[in-house]
């Protein structure tokens, strides 16, 4: 059994004190006194009492019945806030499926049938077949590898092809473990803001100049004096 707290003791002996005076006609004053009818209602209620529990076993009531009659017990004293709040706490998380997954399905198949239909109403613009006696000029990359191919004209096949992409890459991978910050606020993911906008302002600059600075030979032009050398 839990012990009794402190303060419900003092409490108890603080009211049997105050009940004991009450009682005495020259202890207290008279308006702390209890009244004489509460005092005999409340003789009578005891005597009722014993009486019941006198026969008890005839009326079958319980035998181990205390005082008066009563029959209730003390099992434990539970103090303030120790009880667990059973409503949870509402979270902005759900679970990744299908919440996410279900989502980015039905959305990867929706980008899937436009890029069909796109396909089947527009011709891609081909040029005539190759010939690898003639090489086109200027022989340009795709525009997506057009930045991996003005980093070719700066530095060695070896920095330009794999060091550079391969730190680029790495770096991205590492980014979520750089910064751990939960929040999706981009005043609080400056770090992170930061280094994404490098990466991609980066890549934009070669490829517009691969596109549109780069003429015959992939010599350096200016479009707007002697043309703009790039397809699609």
């Amino acid at each position: 059994m839990t012990e009794i707290p402190e303060h419900l003791l003092k409490r108890a002996q603080a009211a049997r004190e105050k009940a004991a005076g009450a009682t005495g006609a020259d202890a207290a004053p008279a308006g702390d006194r209890i009244p004489d009818a509460l005092l005999d209602r409340t003789k009578s209620a005891g005597a009722g009492a014993a009486a019941v529990v006198a026969t008890a076993p005839a009326a079958g009531l319980p035998v181990g019945a205390g005082p008066g009659g009563h029959t209730q017990r003390l099992l434990t004293v539970v103090k303030s806030g120790s009880i667990q709040e059973a409503k949870a706490a509402p979270v902005d998380k759900v679970h990744t499926w299908p919440h996410l997954l279900a989502v980015e399905f039905v959305a990867s198949l929706a980008m899937l049938a436009a890029l069909f239909i796109f396909s089947w109403v527009v011709n891609a613009p081909l040029l005539k077949a190759a010939d690898f006696n003639q090489t086109p000029n200027p022989s340009k990359a795709p525009w997506y590898f057009l930045g991996l191919q003005e980093l070719l004209t700066m530095f060695h096949p070896m920095i330009a092809g794999v060091t550079l992409p391969g730190v680029g890459i790495l770096a991205l991978i590492l980014a979520p473990y750089l910064d751990r910050n939960p929040s999706n606020k981009p005043e609080d993911r400056k770090f992170m803001t930061s280094m994404m906008t490098m990466f991609l302002i980066f890549w934009a600059v070669l490829t517009i100049i691969g596109s549109f600075f780069r003429g015959p030979g992939f010599n350096f032009i200016f479009p707007w004096r002697d043309g703009i050398f790039f397809e699609l």
